[in-house]
């Protein structure tokens, strides 16, 4: 009987799906959740509901200014593949009310005071307006504040050089971009912006996918473990936003590249070589891990963010009244079912303790990430780089929300006309939503690939 057992255990191990999966599963590690429970929510609950809304113009627009230079080193030069250049859009193909003066976009009742208060000044209403110099200073205050909350680099959308994406015209896919200069936005982040030291070595060499040694690798994961919670945290958030990109990758891949026709689709290889156990050293099981952690993050700020949307004030404002009434709706029902979820991760564990150690480690930890959004500009591919930055803008701004709470709760109710001190721009809602979007479609691409891993044998 145990010779049976053992034999049954070695062909599971021994195949790719094993190799792959074998440790996918059971609880993660710093949560009260099991990977299958995440599974079933994701693939059977939210994903659908979320991909419906994602279509839509309000998300389905991102503002993205391609064209700021590498703050960091001096870039060789742009990739000059053909999958990796963006299509803009036209001023037309983006609706008026999302390209118009963006006071306050994502406000139809805020858009209404305004046109009143014109009304009343062109009607000779007593001049009452702050002078320029005043007025300047005052949005330099409000602009310091909104940055000394935000944990990620927001594009400046009044920027000549900010230019509309469709994002659904400009999908994440494998570009052909790789090598030494991908290499080095990777490395980059995890060797200057992790809080590792650089006497550990990370358990993969950069430029290959050969391992330096066991026992480098046993060094790192004891170095990791002995860090507090918060930095344990944020490696594997990064961790897992890597992977995440890498199932992207291998799910959109260019298959057939011949002078009658282009097909996309899942290249098994291809995930095999990031997340095979015995081709990475053992490190792409623990990968995709760090994958559901940063899903765990991203559905929890989803649900704390729910008072924020729920304000009667708050539109997905488009200029179309029907369609963004119908999408709030979507949206609402969305955030909802995330607050449903029985086994949210508890943001209450990290920066506990000393209130000053604290309050540094959550500054440190946020410069950081700031950091990691900044590197975003040193992507070579256009498309890459669009990518980056929504999806680390969408992790930036979760993390906004978590660390917010105070700020949410302190919303004005609906007889208030308070001005709440915690906002969100357009920019940061759509980067959120479609930022956890790609999360979701990873979850869900992993059950794709364990079926087409099953089929090999």
């Amino acid at each position: 009987m145990k010779l049976v057992v053992f034999l049954l255990l070695l062909q599971v191990f021994g195949s790719a799906h094993g190799r792959c999966f074998c440790q996918v599963t059971g609880d993660l590690d710093d949560c009260a959740c099991d990977v299958e429970t995440l599974d079933t929510f994701n693939n059977e609950q939210l994903f659908p509901k979320l991909q419906t809304l994602l279509e839509s113009d309000y998300f389905r627009f991102y503002k993205v200014n391609l064209n700021k230079p590498c703050p960091f080193w001096t870039a060789n030069s742009h990739c000059g593949l053909k999958d990796c250049a963006v299509k803009p859009c036209s001023p037309n193909e983006v609706p008026e009310g999302i390209r118009s003066s963006p006071h306050n976009k994502y406000s139809a009742e805020a858009n209404e005071q305004l046109d009143e208060c014109e009304q009343a000044e062109h009607l000779g209403a007593v001049d009452i307006s702050l002078s320029d110099e005043t007025r300047e200073a005052l949005l330099d205050w409000s602009k310091h504040d909104d940055e000394a909350e935000r944990f990620c680099v927001v594009d400046d959308e009044e920027s000549p050089d900010s230019q509309y994406v469709d994002l659904l015209l400009n999908p994440e896919r494998y570009t052909g971009y790789r090598g030494p200069e991908a290499w080095q936005i990777w490395n980059s982040i995890y060797e200057e912006n992790c809080f590792k030291p650089l006497t550990v070595k990370r358990p993969l060499t950069p430029n290959s996918f050969q391992s330096s040694s066991g026992g480098e690798a046993r060094t790192f994961y004891s170095w990791l473990e002995g860090q507090c919670v918060e930095k344990r945290a944020f490696y594997r958030l990064i961790s897992g936003l890597h992977a995440s990109i890498n199932v992207h990758l291998s799910a959109r891949y260019l298959l057939d590249d011949s002078w009658f026709q282009r097909q996309w689709g899942h290249n098994v290889s291809e995930f095999r070589q990031r997340f095979d156990s015995e081709l990475t050293a053992g490190e792409g099981p623990k990968r995709l891990r760090n994958l559901y952690f940063l899903y765990l993050i991203e559905l929890r700020a989803l649900a704390k963010s729910l008072p924020f949307f729920q304000q009667k004030s708050f539109q997905l404002y488009t200029g179309r009244a029907e369609e963004d009434r119908n999408h709030k709706e979507m949206l609402l029902d969305i955030l909802q079912l995330a607050r449903s979820f029985p086994l949210h991760f508890d943001e209450t564990s990290l920066f506990a303790g000393d209130e000053k150690e604290a309050a540094k480690l959550k500054e440190d930890v946020r410069l950081a990430f700031l950091n990691i959004s900044r590197i975003m500009d040193c992507v070579g591919c256009f498309k890459c780089r669009v990518w980056g930055k929504l999806q680390t803008q969408g992790l930036g701004t979760a993390l906004k929300i978590l660390f917010s709470e105070r700020q949410i709760e302190a919303l004005p109710n609906k007889s208030s006309e308070q001005r709440s001190s915690f906002q969100l721009s357009r920019q940061e809602i759509v980067s959120l939503l479609n930022a956890f979007g790609r999360i979701s479609t990873s979850i869900r691409e992993l059950k794709n690939f364990k079926s087409l891993l099953a089929e090999e044998g």
